[in-house]
This record gives C-alpha cells, structure tokens and sequence, in this order.
C-alpha cells in the first residue's frame, strides 16, 4: 500500500483517517445516516475490513502457478483483487471469473497487456507469476510504476537482472516478496533454526536438493512454426517478452519453455527453492559461494560451492523421500526436511523435542511470521521488508547462475561477492547478463 503524499488514501485536511472520517460523518448526519447508509462491515466492526483500509491488487501472468497463488490471495480479506492480466485469453478470462466469484460482482478488469494494468492508479500491490523470462522485466516495471509486489521465483533470468532488480526496489521504496515459500513454512523454519541455535555444532555441509534439470550444454530448441492464433486469444509478441524472437509454436505455450535456454534457467529450476532456503538457514543470504567446483563427471549432481567461511553447498538428487529438500550436517548432529514431511528428521530425536519453541523464537526473533503470503501483506501494511526481500532472492539467484555458468563452461569459477564479478575470468564475466529484445530492458 503506497503511503506517500500524493496517494489516493491520504489523511482529509482535518487529520482524520478515511475511517475516522466516515464515523465522524456518520454521527454528524444522526440516526438515520448511521444506521441505513453505513453498514458495521463497511466501519471495520465485525472483523470485516472496510474497503478503504484494504490492500488494492492486481494480478499479471494467472495461468498456472499463478491461478494457486491467485486462489490464496483472495481468500485474505484485507486483500481486494481488482484487476488481472495474461497474454492468453483463457487465463485471464478463468481468473476473473475467480475474482468476480469471490466478491459477488462483475468488476474485475481483465488485460492482455501487462503496461495496462500497470498505469492504474488505485493498485497498491501487484502479484507476478508469469513465465519465468518475465519475472525480472515485470517487477521493475511495477515498482517503477509505484506497486509493491509478490513475484514468484526465480526472480530473474541473470545476475544483471537481479541486481537491477535489487537497485529498482531501493530507488522507489517498494516492498518485495519472492515466492519461496517453504522460508515460511514451519517445518523448514525449525531446521533452520536448529542449525542457527548450534544445535548442530558447527554446521560444515549443506546438501540442496536438486531435481528434474536438464542436461550440459543446454540447448534451445527451435521448433516448427505454425499459424499464430489471434492475438486477442495470445499475443505471442508479448508471450516472448524479453527473449530472443522465434515463430509460434504451441508447444512453447504448453510447457516447452520451461526447459530451454532462452525462457529458463537450469540449476534455478530447482535450487531457487532449495539453495535460497540453506543461505537464508545459515546466515549467508546477503552473499554467495566464492567458489564453485565443475563435477569431473559432467552432471551437476555433487555440483559443489563453497562460501568465504568454508561451508560446503552441494547439490544433489538424493537423500529425501520429497522434493525441495534441504539437510545441514554439523560436528554435532544433522537435520533433514523436504515437502511431504510433518516435522524434520533428525539425527537424534532429542533435537526435535521442542519444535513448537523453535518456530515461535523464530516469528520473535525476526518479526516474519509462520505464512508467506501473510509476511507479504503485513510487509505491506508495515513499510517493511519480507523474509524473501530483493536482495536475499538476487544473492541466491546468483549462486544459481553462477552454478549454470560452471555447468556451460566446464571448469572450476571463483567469484567476488563484494563486486559481483567472477576473479580473472573475462568470460564468464560476459555471461552475468543477457541480451533482451527490445523494446524490454532493465
């Protein structure tokens, strides 16, 4: 929610809030003003939230993990969805019809371009969920544009894109929130706070989980054109966005995208989740690994990093009956917790005795709670940073691409985190950014 001079809920010349305003106003007019015009949900009485206290959003990219994202957001009632966006007809149109559904009225909008949604004045905050070649490119446009934002990961396609991104969210005062979620979720929490409290010992090995990436080199495949649709049902120019031009082909749309070059990363695709939760674990979420080490054998299982302090990041397939998993070895003792588990494995099970205590130090100690998109709002609503701000998802992202940089080149990489550039290596300095078509750029 903007909270500057010039917005659109700023203080009557009296002082007054909006709400102190209307409760003024409806005493001054009498009974009949109070009663039969002012109803006790539109003051705040009831627990309803009155709609000028509420947080205006807008919605872009709501296909796919979008729609969930989406479905979560409006069931908060201090949330009033008013707007949505996607390149494909079908998408936008199901999400409105969601939003239109929740609140019993017909007056979400609904766009096809993401500049349009973007010029309204009365969004306060906006949901990024496209495509992963969009993450970057839209959230700076909507910070710019005054809007705070949740956008899910990877927060963008480069390491140049990350800290454009970091640099835009200062400038303009914006709160931001990328989507990794399982920060906010208990049974992550209380392994993280295992090995921050040193019940570990000193934790010297962090395993990521890594799953369902693709092969070294990657390579884009260019598939068979076909008709493009009408634009109205998809814009393939704006589908494409920042990436390389290249003729339509309906299988991109389906999923195709996710595994190539130009609209994905590879390491990200899975360790956007899991490397992001063992930095943020063990206190190294404002830097990244000074060393990254290319596996003799080719594949990025064992594709091993390690930080100024000498802790080890190792990505690997095993070790976890679920996905997203995270396991932090110490002189003392281990812990393990991926999706799926009710609490985290441990290596003795006295290091679980009081879990409940673990999470409820942690909301205290932080001030996030337990709930991402709850972290989001309350960051918000409070001017504050959330627990996955700008630049803890740029300085993990960055382990990222810096992982996919030691996969495409073959060899061993040294990296400065205080300058962001790799040690005496000109070439994979030049791989930090990518070209974006035009008219995009950051």
């Amino acid at each position: 929610m903007n909270l500057d001079a010039s917005h659109r809920r700023r203080r009557p010349a009296s002082g007054l809030s909006r709400r102190e305003f209307l409760r003024t106003a409806a005493v001054a007019c009498g009974a009949l003003a109070a009663p039969a015009l002012i109803p006790a949900s539109a003051l705040g009485r009831g627990g309803a939230i009155p709609p000028s206290e509420r947080i205006v959003m807008g919605g872009i990219g709501i296909g796919g993990r979008g729609s969930g994202d989406l479905g979560a957001l409006l069931q908060e009632s201090e949330v009033q969805f008013v707007a949505v966006c996607d390149v494909q007809r079908s998408n936008r149109e199901r999400a409105k019809a969601a939003v239109d559904g929740r609140y019993g009225n017909k007056d979400c909008q609904a766009y096809r371009d993401l500049r349009e949604l973007l010029a309204r004045t009365d969004l306060d905050a906006v949901l990024i969920a496209t495509g992963d070649r969009w993450h970057a490119i839209a959230s700076i446009l909507a910070m710019r544009a005054g809007k705070d934002l949740y956008c899910e990961k990877p927060c963008g396609l480069s390491i140049a894109e990350g800290r454009a991104l970091v640099e835009t969210a200062r400038r303009y005062g914006r709160v931001f929130q990328s989507g990794v979620q399982r920060l906010s979720e208990t049974q992550f929490i209380v392994a993280g706070e295992l090995a921050r409290t040193g019940r570990l010992g000193k934790v010297h090995t962090v395993y990521a989980h890594l799953w369902g990436i693709p092969n070294w080199p990657r390579k884009n495949e260019i598939l068979p054109a076909e008709p493009e649709p009408p634009q109205d049902e998809l814009d393939w120019d704006l589908w494409l966005g920042p990436s390389p031009w290249r003729p339509y082909n309906k299988d991109y749309v389906r999923g195709g995208w996710y595994r190539q070059p130009d609209f994905a990363t590879g390491v990200a695709q899975w360790g956007s989740h899991t490397i992001c939760q063992c930095q943020m674990d063990m206190g190294l979420a404002d830097t990244s690994p000074v060393a990254y080490e290319y596996p003799a054998h080719g594949d990025a299982e064992g594709l091993t990093a390690r930080f100024a302090d000498g802790l080890k990041l190792v990505m690997t397939r095993k070790g976890w009956r679920g996905s997203c998993g995270v396991r932090y070895e110490g002189t003392e003792g281990w812990v393990a917790v991926a999706d799926g588990y009710e609490r985290p494995e441990a290596s003795s099970a006295a290091l679980l005795s009081d879990s409940r205590k673990l999470a409820h130090d942690h909301v205290m100690r932080t001030g996030h709670p337990v709930g991402h998109i709850r972290d989001f709002l309350d960051g918000v609503r409070q001017r504050r940073r959330c627990i996955a701000h700008e630049e803890v998802a740029h300085r993990t992202m960055t382990t990222n691409h810096i992982m996919d940089i030691c996969m495409e080149l073959r060899r061993n990489l040294g990296w400065d985190p205080r300058k962001e550039e790799f040690v005496d290596d000109a070439e994979a300095n030049r791989m930090r950014a990518r070209v974006l078509r035009a008219p995009w750029h950051v």
